[in-house]
């Protein structure tokens, strides 16, 4: 699994022209699935999420974590972070996890994130249009191991 995590002032998803997902300071992230994934790989990458050092103190360090902070997540499933472009110039999508199997783990992250922060969501599988504004901006990937 591999997570694009985005610092955000606010963001938001719309499906349809209806707005689905909408939280204002915390983080956007996009979840990625491959081929094999289990899941044994969303709890390691919760905690890393949810401990992750990525918001300023009161030096303007990067010392506070969305635990610390009390703030928000915006989860978008995304099968293109899989996307491989090394060859041609139509990307492949062979190592990103089929639909249902991906639609489960997506669901499964979903449920246990909600342990520990408000989230909120896009659709799976529909074509969504993802607003927002970065803050700094801050952004990291962290794949599972």
């Amino acid at each position: 699994m591999r997570l694009v995590i985005q610092r955000v002032l606010s963001a938001k998803v719309t499906v349809e022209d209806k707005t689905v997902g909408e939280i204002s300071q915390g983080v956007l992230v996009y979840l990625g699935i491959k081929k094999n994934d289990s899941a044994s790989a969303i709890d390691y990458l919760i905690n890393k999420l949810i401990h992750l050092r990525m918001f300023s103190d009161e030096k303007d360090r990067m010392n506070l974590s969305l635990l610390d902070k009390k703030y928000s997540c915006l989860l978008i499933s995304q099968f293109t972070l899989y996307a491989d472009l090394q060859s041609g110039r139509r990307p492949s999508f062979t190592a990103a996890e089929h639909p249902e199997k991906a639609k489960e783990l997506y669901l499964q992250f979903i449920q246990k994130l909600k342990e520990h922060l408000p989230v909120q969501t896009g659709e799976f599988g529909a074509k969504m249009q993802v607003s927002s504004t970065n803050d700094g901006p801050v952004t990291f990937v962290l794949d599972s191991v």
